[in-house]
């Protein structure tokens, strides 16, 4: 068994920061249940930067 990319706790009080809403693992990166956008897993570290700042 593989271990996640990022905690459960983390990913419990993760949140959008285009839309404020939830996000959910999958594979290697966060996805937005609410506007579709993904974010990358680096490191175990979660680069949740809106699109104009990547």
């Amino acid at each position: 068994m593989t271990k996640p990319a990022i905690s459960r706790e983390l990913l419990e009080i993760l949140a959008c920061p285009v839309c404020k809403r939830a996000v959910k693992l999958k594979g290697k990166e966060l996805v937005c249940v609410g506007c579709g956008r993904r974010y990358p897993i680096v490191k175990n570290i979660p680069q949740m930067l809106p699109d104009e700042l990547r």
